[in-house]
């Protein structure tokens, strides 16, 4: 069998082979090669190119391509018949909304699906309204149907801090305990992501002691800096065909920093962004629908007329 993987970090390039034979012998060996590499394509897992094609979230990449080399590795130590670590990949998700965390989710659905740890690799996407019901065994049947539909896959439980909320009577914490048993009863071929809110997610972990050890692996998201808004803001605009003027550009980034500096990004990052330039091509088509004559670079162009800020979001977070 024959292995072979690669990762790149920012400030510096690796590259691992791994070769195993068929029988434990003098000529088993594992090279490392620690050269500088400018690139390095690994053709059979198309997950980690999809990886590296974000913005940002350089520390959530090492995380992943680390849980990606641990994974590999223990299989190939499963084939080789060597001691092989329990592979536990249910998850705790920390950050701000818009972050990415669906984002890198649905990534690690696609990658264990490509390496054979999940049968489909698909994601699905709940909330406290998809699995707590409103009378007694009505949350037991929408735990089980949300389980049933990712098996298979991941099963995605945003704001899952929210589940634990009320007193002895609140059915959410009959959910949790219905989650935890589908997860035992489809170890196999189903990963569990709890996320949410750094803080809430922390203190869910603390009340509730046992999913601790269920879920080993946390991965906080940062929110996204200045230039790494304004990247992706260009990129959305450039999957759509359009692009910003110089002085729309620098609109978009004065309103940016100004919603850091208040405070607000915590509760946008990239949805935010993408928010605004749905807007800014809505009030691009209905400023140019006025003209006689229309040219391909104003169908093309986002100017600072079009560029505004999100008044319906800001105006949500003044109201909390």
């Amino acid at each position: 069998m024959r292995i072979r993987w690669g990762f790149s970090r920012q400030g510096s390039k690796y590259q691992h082979k791994a070769y195993f034979r068929n029988s434990v012998s003098s000529n088993n060996f594992i090279s490392h090669d620690n050269e500088d590499i400018s690139a390095f394509a690994v053709e059979n897992y198309s997950a980690l190119t999809e990886l590296d094609r974000l913005i940002g979230l350089n520390k959530v990449k090492l995380l992943i391509k680390e849980l990606m080399a641990y994974v590999l590795v223990q299989r190939a130590r499963v084939e080789e018949h060597l001691t092989s670590e329990p592979m536990v990949l249910h998850m705790i998700f920390k950050g701000n909304p818009g972050t990415g965390k669906t984002t890198v989710a649905r990534i690690l659905g696609n990658f264990f699906r490509e390496i054979g740890i999940l049968s489909s690799g698909h994601l699905i996407e709940v909330e406290r309204a998809d699995l707590v019901g409103e009378y007694i065994g009505h949350t037991a049947t929408r735990a089980k149907e949300s389980i049933q539909k990712a098996v298979g896959g991941i099963l995605f439980v945003d704001e899952a801090y929210s589940l634990a909320r009320g007193g002895a009577k609140e059915f959410g914490r009959e959910a949790i305990d219905c989650l935890v048993k589908g997860m035992e009863d489809n170890r196999d071929d189903l990963i569990l992501i709890l996320a949410g809110y750094k803080d809430e997610m922390e203190k869910l972990i603390r009340t509730n002691p046992g999913l601790q050890s269920r879920f080993p692996i946390h991965i906080d998201f940062p929110d996204y800096k200045l230039e790494e808004l304004l990247e992706i803001a260009e990129k959305m605009l450039v999957e759509r065909e359009y692009y910003f003027s110089t002085v729309a550009r620098m609109k978009m980034e004065a309103i940016l920093r100004e919603y850091i500096t208040l405070g607000y990004l915590k509760t946008g990052n990239a949805r935010m962004v993408r928010n605004m330039i749905e807007k800014s091509i809505r009030k691009q088509a209905y400023r140019l629908v006025s003209k006689n004559t229309l040219s391909r670079d104003d169908l093309l162009t986002i100017n600072t007329d079009d560029i505004c800020e999100d008044l319906d979001y800001i105006s949500s977070l003044k109201k909390k």
